[in-house]
């Protein structure tokens, strides 16, 4: 692109490079094991095993051989780049340079490795053809044209050395292939570790977001309880605070057990980011079995009712249940005209039936109203289950598996309705 920075590595390597992609790159795989060690390697072999055959040859023979001898590991130098390409002039160099010498493995060093880096980086088929191309050419020009071509008979190789030269020659190619599997399984274990590791952060970032939400519904149903209560209770202080003082007083007394509850409850909730070297929490969690304390607590007469044989639901199950009534309750008081509640809490086979029930007037059919104006027959929160407790609720009881169902009831007051399973191993799976 016109914007792209000259200063900066293509992106391939660019990626790799500052953190936004996994560290292997084709680029940086067809660098890999192209240093200079092999063009060293090839230099010594043509070097010191020919060398001094070379320069015994007469005149400009022996120059030219001295010429053939340097061709081969100079042109790996681009092996890299253009493997096939080094290929072909590597070979066509040891076949010129055979007819001056005996046969002698030491100067094919060149072809080999060029071969070897053609098969790694995936060019193995026109490998192959090159390579027997200059097998051909090498027994042409050493056997069949040997004679009119003036060949030193000591040039000529046998059929034993023309077999262990295509041996040799199959092996590099096999060798070439498994290196080339072996960095692609690498490559691929590197793509699939980094995939794992960003699948494990996502997890953890839901679980994290998850866990947040958890907080978020649980401090709003331990403020939105207690808080309502406090505010029932201090309107009654101030209303009997001249006339009746006792219980003025009472009122204050219910608002200071509501507010320590509630900060110890709030303790409790934020419990979860405390640091591991704090200690845990001492208060008992939140169940069916403090009902009684919820109940007493509502501002407003409740009874309860339990059927079935009780036993103690999954904790998730259990604390979900407590919350549930508990933000029936603060409903109650805050939208409702009801002056009673009642709580029934049935025990089936394999799940916890409550119903939340108060006896506040009927509420009559709505009548078309202007736009913004409040529902006739009471409080748009208290008629209608869409509203953000209602929608609490039911959220925390579908995140359970369960069902929760609220409306008004035609003779009077409003029903709230839940239904969640009482084994861990459903409320786990469905949560």
């Amino acid at each position: 692109m016109d914007n792209e920075r000259a200063d900066l590595p293509p992106w391939p390597a660019r990626s790799a490079r500052y953190g936004d992609g996994p560290r292997w790159t084709p680029r940086r795989s067809r660098r890999s094991g192209h240093g200079a060690g092999a063009v060293i390697g090839a230099f010594s072999f043509h070097v010191f095993g020919n060398w001094s055959h070379a320069t015994a040859l007469p005149g400009l023979t022996g120059v030219t051989a001295a010429v053939l001898l340097l061709i081969g590991p100079a042109a790996l130098v681009w092996r890299g780049r253009a493997p096939l390409p080094v290929l072909a002039v590597t070979a066509a160099a040891s076949i010129a340079y055979a007819p001056l010498a005996p046969p002698e493995w030491t100067f094919a060093v060149a072809p080999v490795i060029a071969l070897f880096t053609a098969a790694r980086a995936g060019r193995g088929r026109h490998g192959a053809v090159i390579a027997g191309v200059a097998l051909a050419a090498y027994l042409t020009v050493t056997g069949v044209l040997a004679g009119p071509l003036g060949v030193d008979p000591q040039a000529r190789p046998t059929v034993r050395t023309a077999v262990l030269i295509a041996v040799a020659l199959a092996i590099t190619m096999f060798l070439g292939g498994a290196s080339r599997a072996r960095a692609a399984y690498f490559a691929e274990m590197t793509k699939a570790n980094a995939e794992r590791a960003l699948a494990r952060e996502e997890q953890e970032r839901r679980q994290a977001s998850d866990e947040r939400l958890r907080i978020a519904r649980e401090l709003h149903d331990v403020l939105g309880h207690h808080l309502s209560l406090i505010n029932v209770q201090a309107g009654v202080g101030l209303h009997l605070m001249d006339s009746r003082p006792e219980q003025a007083r009472e009122a204050l007394t219910a608002i200071k057990t509501a507010s320590s509850e509630a900060l110890r409850e709030v303790r409790s909730v934020l419990a979860a980011l405390r640091p591991e070297e704090e200690a845990a929490p001492r208060q008992p969690a939140l169940g069916l079995d403090r009902l009684a304390d919820l109940t007493a607590d509502a501002g407003l007469p409740v009874t309860t009712s339990i059927t079935g044989t009780p036993r103690p639901p999954a904790a998730e199950v259990d604390r979900a249940a407590y919350r549930i009534v508990q933000e029936a309750l603060t409903n109650v008081r805050r939208h409702a005209a009801a002056g009673s509640a009642h709580i029934a809490v049935e025990y089936a086979p394999a799940e916890l039936r409550l119903t939340i029930r108060n006896d506040g007037p009927a509420v009559p059919p709505p009548v078309p109203a202007a736009a913004g104006s409040p529902p006739a027959g009471g409080s748009p929160s208290a008629a209608d289950p869409s509203g953000s407790g209602i929608a609490g609720m039911r959220a925390r009881a579908e995140s359970l598996g369960g069902t929760l169902t609220a409306g008004p009831l035609p003779e009077g007051g409003y029903l709230v309705s839940a239904v969640l399973p009482t084994t861990a191993a459903a409320a786990g799976e469905n949560a």
